[in-house]
Formats: structure tokens, C-alpha cells, sequence
């Protein structure tokens, strides 16, 4: 049996590494690929062990249909010989002469991966994945050790959870990315009916992509038949198709024009913590918005946004596990660097320990107070009006904001059916919080609107 690899698989295999992490559309033949890449693997090195882990017993089952017509496809002198099997049933395929062997599991199981030691680890629909599954997913890698290989793939299931993270974190985190929209599927076309007469969103496609017409005409279906799901089920760029769970805060058409704006800061350091796009200006005053956390590397981040009082426009951001101490520490650094930028900490839990070592350890002078207090209030008055002047400022100014995380926050941040607001399940929204508390306190100490609407009409 001969598998001729579609395009998805050969630009997978140019371009995989040890760790790899692949967001795609439906139906690409992706994991196919991985279980023959695997299954190579197993049949070829001793003692190797591959597991592929699928979302429900469904999917386990089918992946586990297409090893198992590997085996049975294998010459029959081998499958006689050193690949003669001693189990092939229950997901699981046993080599006992190459002492190898491959499984096929689903993530229900919460021990996943304990116990054993995986050499190729293959993660499928991670997006779908019942119940925690970042302590199944903590588990299997776990088991993997530092020279096996690791695919974590799956279709979109909205701005948030387990994939979600992992796909945004992933430079981070050492994983290269893999992104394959629909169009890398041939068969993914329809004849039109008649004349074709093509929009500007779709003459912008056909310039970046070479669609042709056939292609052109697919889309159209596939945006009739599934309507508003078309962008995550049949995915065409690594942004869009994470769609929010639930109605977003911020305008999400304004967010994805100027993502794609924003490229690289001006200078970035401590492996992207801190990262400047409009240095320090003589004669500039700055207000810098923070909100701490507790600093566990499990936990929420901490974040703190720089921004020119005048204008509102962001200059620098940190964010990171920090501790309170860390995080004073680095927060006092940033605001003598931004001529003694007014520092207004989120006064709530973990912020009574950020003021107390400013205000001692740090020594830093110029601390936000609010009615004889140090440190902003968030609280249920003043929540919802921070976070709706931050919304109205990036509707009419997104040119102000230059941090694709501090954008990606925003498109996760959702109304909940409550009434409140914040971050869709599995998505962060410190960056949105320490940005809403800069804006609001430049808010209050300019005045509402006037020099602001000024400074934006000369950017």
C-alpha cells in the first residue's frame, strides 16, 4: 500500500520538528500522515512505543482502522517474520520480536501516559478534549521523553481552552507551527454557476492565496451551508477561526484589520516579558496600568501596559508569572525608564502586596491613589465603565494598541449570560484589565475625550 501525501502532509514533513503543533480545516489527511509517519517508526527502531490519543472512542476507533490496514498491508514474509504480532486488538498492535508496539487511546482517561514512556505522541483533536484536558495533555508529555517526537493537532473550537493556549503559546513553549486551510484540499472545489463575479474580500484571497474560480465557488457554499461556523470548521487564516464562545466586548472586524498590523516591537526583552514599541520621550508623561497576579507559572499572569498620557498611546507592555515582589520590582524599573511614569496597581488580592513593596522595598514616588488610597479599585461600579471606555478607544483608535497578545485578549473577552464580562473559558485578560485601568486613569486626569480626539487626529 502506497500513500501519496496531499499537499497538508507534504508541507507537514518539510517542515515538522520533535514538537509540533498544527491548527487546520476538516478533513486534511493530517492524521493519516502522523499514523504512518509513526507506524514507520514503530516497525523500523526497536523497543519504540506510539500512542495517538483521539477526542472519543469514535474517532479512536477510525484512526485505529487505518494502522491496522498498515499492518495488514505489510508483505506477509514480514508480517510472518520479525513483524509477526502477538496482540492487534483493542486499539493495540504488538510487535514482540522488535519489542515495539502502538496504541490508540482516547483522553477520557485522566492517567494518561503514567507510567509508560512514549517515543512518538500524537495528540489529535486537542480542541475537543473532555473534561481538564491540560492535566490529560500535562500527563502524556510527561511520559514523553526529551528526543521522541510530539504532535498536537486539531480544528479550532473556539478563542479559548487547552488547544487554544497551546497554539498561542507556542514559540514559547519550544513548539513549531503548522496552519493548513481548506484550500490545501484538491477535491475542496465546485464548478460556478455561470459568470463568476468576484468581491473585493475575495479578490484580496485570490492575490495572497491564487484561488481560482472552482475554489471561489466552494466558499460561497461553505459560507451558505454553515453560515457563521464556515471560519472555524473550514479554517483560512490562524486568527479568525478561533471563534469567541459567547458575545464579545470588543468589535472583533476591528481586531482582526489590525492584528495582522502590528508586527515586531521596536525592542523585546527577557524572551518577549517585556516588549517596547514607542520608547521613552523626553518631556512625555506616562501612566502604566497593572494587574498583578499571584505568580505561580499555573496560575493567572501579571501584567502591566505603558502609555503616553497624552495621546493613550501604548508604549510598552510586561507581562509574566510574577510574584508580587518580582512584579513590584519590574513594574518600579519600567516606570523610572518611562520618566516616572504615574504606576496605578489593581489594589484587589494580590495588588495590597504589589503597593506595599513599592511603596517600601522600591521606594517608587508616584503611585495612583484614589480617594486617599494607593492603587485602583476594580470593583462592580467600576468595572463595566473601564472596560467599555477601553472598547470605545479601540473602535476608534485601534492604531493605539500594538500587542497582538493584548488584541488576542480582547477577542476572547466575552459577555457572559450573568451580565459580567471577562475572559472566555480557558482565555487570559490580564492584558485587557492592566490596559482598561491605564486608559480609565488617563480618563480621569485629562478629562473625557478632548485632548484625546486631539492627539488621535495627528497620529
Amino acid at each position: 500500500m502506497e500513500l501519496r501525501a496531499n499537499r497538508a502532509q507534504s508541507e507537514y514533513e518539510l517542515h515538522c520538528t520533535q514538537r509540533n503543533i498544527v491548527l487546520k480545516a476538516r478533513q486534511l489527511g493530517v492524521s493519516t500522515y502522523v499514523a504512518a509517519r509513526f507506524f514507520i517508526n514503530v516497525i523500523t527502531r526497536p523497543g519504540t512505543l506510539a500512542v495517538q490519543v483521539a477526542h472519543d472512542q469514535r474517532s479512536a476507533e477510525e484512526i485505529f482502522r487505518i494502522v491496522h490496514r498498515f499492518q495488514e498491508n505489510l508483505p506477509e514474509g514480514v508480517r510472518q517474520g520479525a513483524l509477526m504480532t502477538s496482540r492487534a486488538n483493542v486499539r493495540q498492535i504488538v510487535f514482540p520480536r522488535m519489542d515495539s508496539e502502538y496504541r490508540v487511546e482516547t483522553a477520557a482517561g485522566s492517567n494518561a501516559g503514567r507510567g509508560l514512556t512514549i517515543h512518538n505522541l500524537h495528540c489529535s483533536e486537542v480542541a475537543r478534549w473532555p473534561h481538564d484536558a491540560a492535566n490529560t495533555l500535562a500527563s502524556l508529555r510527561a511520559a514523553v521523553p526529551p528526543h521522541g517526537e510530539i504532535v498536537l493537532e486539531s480544528t479550532p473550537d473556539g478563542a479559548g481552552g487547552c488547544f487554544y493556549q497551546e497554539w498561542q503559546q507556542a514559540n514559547a513553549s519550544g513548539y513549531t507551527r503548522h496552519f493548513f486551510p481548506w484550500w490545501f484540499e484538491n477535491t475542496y472545489v465546485t464548478e460556478p454557476n455561470g459568470a463568476l463575479e468576484v468581491t473585493k474580500e475575495e479578490e484580496e484571497l485570490v492575490k495572497r492565496h491564487y484561488l481560482n474560480n472552482a475554489q471561489l465557488a466552494y466558499r460561497r457554499l461553505l459560507r451558505a451551508g454553515f453560515r457563521g461556523l464556515a471560519p472555524q470548521e473550514f479554517a483560512e487564516d490562524p486568527v479568525s477561526c478561533f471563534l469567541a464562545s459567547g458575545d464579545c466586548v470588543f468589535d472583533v472586524s476591528i481586531i482582526e484589520l489590525r492584528l495582522p498590523q502590528c508586527g515586531e516591537p521596536l525592542e523585546w526583552r527577557d524572551n518577549r516579558r517585556v516588549m517596547i514599541w514607542w520608547p521613552p520621550q523626553p518631556g512625555h508623561q506616562y501612566i502604566m496600568g497593572v494587574d498583578p497576579a499571584g505568580g505561580g507559572t499555573e496560575g493567572d499572569y501579571a501584567c502591566a501596559q505603558v502609555i503616553d498620557r497624552s495621546s493613550g498611546m501604548q508604549c510598552a507592555e510586561l507581562h509574566g508569572h510574577f510574584p508580587p515582589r518580582e512584579l513590584s520590582s519590574r513594574v518600579a524599573a519600567l516606570g523610572h525608564e518611562y520618566n516616572c511614569a504615574l504606576v496605578a496597581v489593581e489594589r484587589n488580592n494580590h495588588g495590597y502586596g504589589v503597593l506595599a513593596h513599592l511603596g517600601s522595598t522600591d521606594a517608587y514616588s508616584r503611585i495612583y491613589e484614589r480617594n486617599g488610597q494607593a492603587g485602583w479599585p476594580t470593583t462592580a461600579a467600576t468595572r463595566p465603565a473601564m472596560i467599555e471606555n477601553f472598547a470605545a478607544i479601540l473602535a476608534d483608535a485601534p492604531q493605539l494598541f500594538h500587542s497582538p497578545r493584548l488584541l488576542q485578549e480582547c477577542r476572547t473577552f466575552v459577555r457572559r449570560a450573568d451580565g459580567n464580562s471577562g475572559a472566555n473559558s480557558g482565555a487570559h485578560d490580564d492584558c485587557v484589565m492592566a490596559m482598561a485601568i491605564a486608559l480609565e486613569v488617563r480618563k480621569e486626569q485629562i478629562g473625557r475625550g478632548r485632548e484625546f480626539t486631539l492627539e488621535v487626529g495627528s497620529l
